[in-house]
């Protein structure tokens, strides 16, 4: 069974930086985009960043842009996400997400995703 697994969230000062993983078993790691969506408290799950099967490919929120970088470890089955830069409203908590589609092209909609991770809660201090 698919399985995503978020790690290295908590709690940082702003200006800061963090770096989350996600690992991922069950199913051809390196065949499928992924993507990191983040939530804060009453607000919708927005889209963070996109990275393609082969990683070749990214896409960045406008917010997160030339702070945050998306990569992978095809052969750890590993996503990550190194955030630099943080700010407060950055805190939410960040979800691991896994494309449909095999080979999909990369996607800011969350309906092109149907395997979320737990999430793990990033906070950023002012």
């Amino acid at each position: 069974q698919v399985q995503l697994v978020e790690s290295g969230g908590g709690l940082v000062q702003a200006g800061g930086s963090l770096r989350l993983s996600c690992a991922a078993s069950g199913y051809g790691f390196s065949r499928y985009g992924m993507a990191w969506f983040r939530q804060a408290p009453g607000k919708e799950r927005d889209f963070v960043t996109a990275i393609s099967w082969s990683g070749a490919a990214t896409d960045y929120a406008d917010s997160v842009k030339g702070r945050f970088t998306i990569s992978r470890d095809n052969a750890e089955n590993t996503l990550y996400l190194q955030m630099n830069s943080l700010k407060p409203e950055d805190t939410a908590v960040y979800y691991c997400v896994r494309a449909t589609s095999m080979y999909s092209p990369l996607s800011r909609s969350s309906g092109e995703y149907n395997f979320w991770g737990q999430g793990t809660q990033v906070t950023v201090s002012s």
